[in-house]
């Protein structure tokens, strides 16, 4: 049996001139390439050819002969998904990167960006106790993914860090605590630790430093608008245009059971402003702290370093999130023991989960789709708008061959 071969011209409607067939095949040809090169792929409008583009701008400008409304509807809708592309591509480009609660479900990093975060990263890392927690939960990471907790199924040491990389571990150099040596003691040491960034920085054998973090011990409770901006928020901005080759990743500080109206949620939510308003990097130590791995929300309940909090409102911490969940989940396949100074486990557990999840966002991890840029979402749509005007195609098409004595 012979197919059919369709050419553009059988949906075109019949003009009396040959003027008015070349402009209507000009402008469908302009649209229709138009609508390809936003959802598809871009045709080329040759001379004289009738192309995809053509076939499908003579489709949009026949409906619009036919029925004027059907070409408003269509024109708004790839407006639209026009103008979300162009949004979605301006977030992706410059948007800031807030590690929070949001991102401790370690399952979700694909194993090639936990790779490219080893092979390009090489971070130091400033901090005393709380800040301990982070590094605390690494280190129980590396056993506990090993043995297929959570489900994952990675090579074996994945998660391993130590100073210089070696083994193929994450480069990664702690500071020197409440030491004198290398990024000693924490952020809320000023000057201090400005002086022992650029002195890190500085030093020949740290050329290939490219991530600085540092974190708070109690201090954020203390600090007021004005000093949260001198000792803090302005020298990492200074930093940050002192060494462009380096990233500065900013910090919340501990909760302390001041609750939403303290000075503490406060001064935490003004350097998430900043960050959130300057394109900074944010690892949100509070948020974290205020969080279930469920995502029920502690931090109006008054909740503490500890995990503990206010279950009843009467003013008294009675309960705690972490040994609540520790307690009706399994060990070693659900959660993990390990160190985790002023806490519990599982906290180090969250805060070891979202630091990977930063460690692949600065090696290029664009995040979970869903996260960051609906990209499947939006060709899904384009997707089906083109399968919607395919149909509209072959009706036109079949109304137009009957019009002609074809069946």
């Amino acid at each position: 049996m012979e197919t059919e071969k369709i050419n553009a011209t059988d949906f075109a409607p019949d003009f009396k001139t040959h003027d008015q067939n070349k402009t209507f095949r000009s402008q469908s040809c302009r649209l229709g390439n138009f609508i390809l090169i936003m959802g598809l792929n871009p045709v080329a409008c040759l001379d004289g050819d009738l192309k995809s583009g053509t076939a499908l701008g003579n489709l949009i400008l026949t409906m619009s002969l036919k029925d004027k409304s059907m070409i408003k509807k269509i024109t708004l809708v790839w407006s639209c998904i026009f103008v979300v592309l162009l949004s979605a591509s301006a977030v992706q480009a410059d948007g800031a990167i807030i590690v929070d609660h949001h991102c401790t479900d370690i399952t979700r990093i694909p194993q090639a960006a936990i790779e490219n975060a080893k092979a390009s990263l090489h971070i130091a890392y400033g901090h005393t106790s709380h800040g301990s927690q982070i590094t605390s939960g690494m280190d129980g990471l590396v056993a506990f993914a090993n043995g297929g907790g959570l489900g994952l199924s990675l090579p074996q040491d994945i998660f391993k860090w130590n100073n210089g990389g070696s083994s193929g571990a994450l480069d990664l150099e702690e500071g020197d605590g409440y030491g004198s040596g290398w990024m000693d003691h924490d952020c809320g040491y000023y000057p201090d630790w400005v002086d022992e960034t650029r002195e890190y920085l500085d030093d020949p054998s740290h050329s290939d430093v490219n991530v600085i973090i540092w974190s708070w011990c109690g201090q954020v409770s203390n600090r007021s608008e004005q000093s949260m901006i001198d000792t803090y928020l302005a020298p990492m901005t200074q930093l940050e245009q002192e060494y462009p080759n380096v990233t500065f990743v900013y910090m919340t500080g501990h909760a302390d059971g001041s609750g939403e109206t303290g000075n503490l949620h406060l001064r935490n939510q003004q350097i998430r402003d900043y960050c959130t308003a300057n394109n900074k990097v944010l690892f949100d130590f509070y948020d974290i702290e205020c969080h279930d791995p469920d995502g029920n929300y502690y931090g109006d309940k008054r909740v503490n370093d500890n995990c503990d909090y206010d279950s009843d409102g009467n003013g008294s911490r009675d309960a705690n999130w972490a040994t609540q969940w520790q307690n009706t989940h399994t060990q070693d396949v659900e959660w993990y023991n390990c160190s985790s100074a002023h806490s519990q486990p599982l906290n180090a557990n969250q805060k070891a989960y979202a630091a990977w999840w930063l460690w692949a966002r600065l090696g290029g991890w664009e995040g979970p789709s869903e996260t960051s840029v609906p990209a499947v979402n939006l060709y899904g749509l384009i997707a089906a708008m083109t399968g919607l005007s395919a149909m509209a195609f072959f009706a036109i098409r079949k109304k137009n061959l009957k019009a002609h004595g074809h069946n």
